[in-house]
């Protein structure tokens, strides 16, 4: 996907789809994905259809996944290994309740507020993490609220620089997620993770795991590379059929190889080096809490 910002104030709050999220595990990787100022890039980019399959359509949904599916052989990491479900969770359409109570029990309803975008939590959560390695992952599904303000250009013209203050508005999220409790969180989220994998298995995966999707996200976001020396982001201007005073802009990674990288490894760079590092501090933490590798039975 291209990443951009638009000179217009796009409005991404999407539209109340109702499902939840426990806690835990998904804040941190979300809030890897809604903290990354994907707003700031997207607030001068022209609303084009992403070209990645089982993404978000315009309509905010995420399409569903192949109905082909492999044998299910059982997850690798079983969330049981972590605690015992819930018996008695209500179904996933009415679940947003539940799962706003045991957000604030962990993180309190001052930061649920702040930080996160709980109507529809689970699918938000799914959708978002599902889509984190691929091209696009549609702001409208995010599951944390996008950070303010404008990304921080250097120079004029179509080649810039990211500016150094850019990362400065990610810190008070690193901060955040540093704060977390990754072992009551991994908790919780074993509670609830029945709605996780319902929607899941929705998002056309029936036979998958979303344990093992998640770990095998985080694996990928802490392969993210590392910027050498300043990001240089090329500015293209968006022409459309009528002639535009306030044309749409399209910022792009100059160097062909950053702009190949997936959504979630391209917001890793953008959040600065020192915040990068810390955050993929966080996710080592929550992958440890989550990665229960099954026995294998005795031969």
């Amino acid at each position: 996907m291209t990443e951009s910002e638009s000179h217009r104030d796009a409005d991404y709050r999407p539209p109340a789809a109702r499902s939840p999220l426990p806690w835990a595990v998904l804040v941190v990787i979300l809030a890897v994905a809604g903290f990354f100022g994907y707003r700031a890039w997207q607030q001068h980019q022209a609303p084009a259809p992403a070209p990645v399959a089982r993404t978000s359509s315009p309509e905010d949904r995420p399409e569903p996944a192949p109905a082909a599916a492999p044998a299910d052989t059982g997850p690798q990491n079983p969330v049981d290994a972590i605690a015992p479900p819930d018996p008695a969770l209500p179904a996933l359409a009415d679940a947003d309740a539940v799962v706003r109570e045991a957000i604030a029990g962990l993180i309190g309803a001052g930061r649920m507020g702040e930080w996160l975008q709980v109507d529809g939590f689970v699918r938000r959560v799914v959708a978002t993490v599902d889509n984190l390695p691929r091209e696009h992952a549609a702001p409208a599904l995010w599951p944390v609220r996008p950070t303010t303000g404008r990304m921080a250009l250097q120079g004029e013209g179509d080649l810039r620089t990211l500016a150094p203050e850019n990362s400065a508005r990610y810190t008070a999220f690193v901060r955040f997620a540093e704060a977390m409790d990754s072992a009551g969180g991994a908790r919780v989220y074993a509670r609830l993770y029945p709605l996780f994998q319902q929607a899941y298995e929705e998002l056309g995966y029936p036979g998958r795991y979303f344990n093992d999707r998640l770990i095998a996200v985080i694996d990928h976001l802490l392969a993210a590379p590392a910027a050498e020396g300043p990001l240089a982001i090329r500015v293209v201007e968006v022409r459309g059929e009528v002639p535009s005073e306030r044309p749409w802009m399209r910022y792009e990674f100059a160097d062909p190889r950053l702009q190949s990288l997936s959504a979630g490894q391209k917001m890793m760079l953008r959040m600065g080096g020192e915040n990068a590092q810390r955050l993929k501090a966080v996710l080592r933490g929550w992958r440890a809490q989550v990665a229960k590798v099954a026995a294998k039975p005795a031969q």
